[in-house]
């Protein structure tokens, strides 16, 4: 059996993403791994400014930085005690999809949550979860978000005859 030793976990800083990032250290507590842990900043354009307007843009750098601050503290507080696995954060700007699947030719698995997009929007923003499945090189473990409430099925109601 192939052992899980280095575990890629995409980070959003989302609560899905959260949850997926104790299932990824449970697997690497399990079989000794580690966890490289990304989180992908996706570029954006203001749309509300004009071609001749001047535009000043934050440094990169300084972006990335703050964000691997930000990245670093949340793991620190969710893996750590005794027998936490090793842990790699990295930050890097571009688009998420592409950034993951890039990610995971040094990883051995995926562990990464869904938005949980249906219908509409599903088509329209399409899924990253989707994509990084069809394209990776390694196994991808999708977890899809909690909804709170037990989705245990009822039995139905049997006819009593009464009225």
């Amino acid at each position: 059996m192939k052992r899980f030793r280095r575990i890629l976990v995409p980070h959003d800083f989302s609560t899905h993403a959260t949850r997926a990032l104790r299932v990824a250290e449970g697997l690497a507590r399990e079989h000794r791994g580690r966890l490289l842990v990304l989180h992908v900043i996706t570029p954006f354009h203001p749309a509300t400014a004009l071609p001749d307007e001047h535009i000043t843009w934050p440094d990169a750098t300084d972006i990335v930085s703050a964000e691997r601050d930000r990245l670093e503290a949340l793991v620190a507080r969710l893996v750590r005690g005794r027998g936490a696995p090793p842990v790699t954060c990295t930050v890097e700007i571009g688009d998420p999809y592409h950034r993951i699947v890039d990610a995971a030719r040094k990883a051995d698995l995926i562990v990464m949550s869904t938005a949980g997009r249906t219908g509409l929007s599903h088509l329209l923003v399409g899924s990253v979860a989707e994509k990084v499945v069809r394209h990776a090189t390694v196994p991808v473990l999708t977890l899809r978000p909690a909804t709170g409430k037990a989705t245990r099925r009822r039995a139905p109601k049997r006819a009593t005859g009464r009225k």
